[in-house]
């Protein structure tokens, strides 16, 4: 479903330039869900902003559903992502002037989605959180607006699920219920998830285990 060949990204200018991925090839399979695993600056979450299209590559080709992201124009890339992809990230990234609501019906708005209003409705009921609807993320803790974040990643229904250290700012028994209910729901909709962790329980719950180090799988 997705293939990375050769993938290569560097930062910085000439001496001071830092090689974070060295030719990453990684093929996700349909349905599974694959945990990334590594140090701390092995690369895992330039990897996952390169697979999400939020970075682009120096080199190298990332393939899902047979559309090339590497061809796309920002333009093109940004519909694509908004169509297909859904992203968690460590920091919620919640719309801080929307109700929880209205967070999880902006990408169903976005497609223009007809059944927006229902599809809203029923996911933030299905992370219990119906009775905070209509209230800002300034008014939620963060496992609320953490389970809001995966409400909203899964609205769209995505091809893909990106998760970058979903529960790293949650306390651990808050991490711990937000991370069971990320795993009930993909495997309720069969979603194909590519999750980023440091913690070796968490990955075990994935399929399948990829580790990254020094800008190399192993």
């Amino acid at each position: 479903m997705m293939r990375i060949q050769n993938l290569k990204k560097s930062y910085g200018q000439s001496e001071s330039r830092v090689e974070v991925l060295k030719g990453v090839n990684l093929e996700v399979k349909r349905g599974e869900t694959l945990a990334l695993i590594g140090k701390s600056g092995s690369g895992k979450s330039t990897l996952l902003s390169l697979l999400a299209g939020l970075d682009q590559p120096d080199s190298g080709e990332i393939i899902l559903n047979d559309v090339n992201l590497s061809n796309m124009s920002e333009k093109d890339l940004t519909a694509f992502r908004a169509q297909n992809m859904g992203i968690v990230f460590q920091q919620f990234h919640l719309v801080s002037t929307l109700t929880a609501m209205e967070n999880v019906l902006l990408p169903l708005e976005l497609l223009k989605r007809k059944d927006a209003f229902d599809k809203a409705s029923s996911l933030l009921e299905s992370v219990g959180l119906s009775h905070r609807a209509h209230h800002l993320p300034s008014e939620l803790s963060g496992g609320e607006s953490q389970r809001v974040a995966l409400a909203r990643a899964l609205a769209i229904s995505p091809t893909i699920l990106f998760a970058d250290e979903p529960s790293g700012n949650l306390d651990e028994e808050t991490g711990a219920k937000v991370m069971d209910l990320l795993f009930q729901m993909v495997a309720k909709t069969s979603t194909t998830m590519v999750l980023v962790t440091h913690d070796p329980d968490l990955a075990r719950k994935c399929s399948r285990t990829v580790h990254l180090e020094h800008g190399s799988i192993l």
